[in-house]
């Protein structure tokens, strides 16, 4: 691959960065609404595909300073998406895991994220987007191999 292809590669990657959540494009979305920031939306899907974890251990896996994920997670606290637990495995450490009505939300924020690209792939081939779903795929399990503590590989996004 050229230096050409991989500047252009990033500048798409840039690119699709920019668009907060894909479930802006569902129809009928409110900015002032209550949708999930994706801070909360990403430590929640981590929460619910990993079980219980600490500040420690969500600062880690998206490495982040441990001050930053303690700002998100009292926020998500506030809003009652996640609560405090004693670690199970006797630890210490203070884990936090999802609330019922956590898990409420984050299941209609993907489904909204869901509706959006719906919108978006309308033309395209399910050929197309088997293949993007492909490509995508080997590039995350590309960035993993390259991290000590990477997510996990599979979510559970057909629920």
């Amino acid at each position: 691959m050229s230096e050409r292809e991989i500047a252009q590669l990033e500048h798409e990657l840039v690119l699709l960065t920019r668009h907060p959540s894909m479930g802006a494009f569902a129809g009928g979305w409110d900015p002032g609404s209550q949708q999930l920031e994706r801070s909360a939306y990403l430590l929640m899907g981590r929460l619910e595909s990993a079980g219980p974890q600490s500040i420690g251990q969500l600062a880690e896996t998206f490495r982040l300073n441990a001050s930053t994920v303690n700002r998100q997670t009292a926020a998500m606290l506030r809003a009652g998406l996640v609560e405090r637990i004693l670690d199970p495995a006797g630890g210490m450490a203070r884990m936090f895991r999802l609330t019922p009505y956590g898990r409420e939300r984050l299941d209609q924020h993907r489904s909204w994220s869901v509706r959006g690209l719906e919108r978006v792939l309308t033309d395209w081939d399910p050929t197309e987007i088997s293949e993007l779903v492909r490509s995508l795929s080997r590039l995350n399990r590309s960035i993993q191999h390259r991290i000590e503590n990477p997510m996990p590989e599979k979510v559970n996004a057909a629920r």
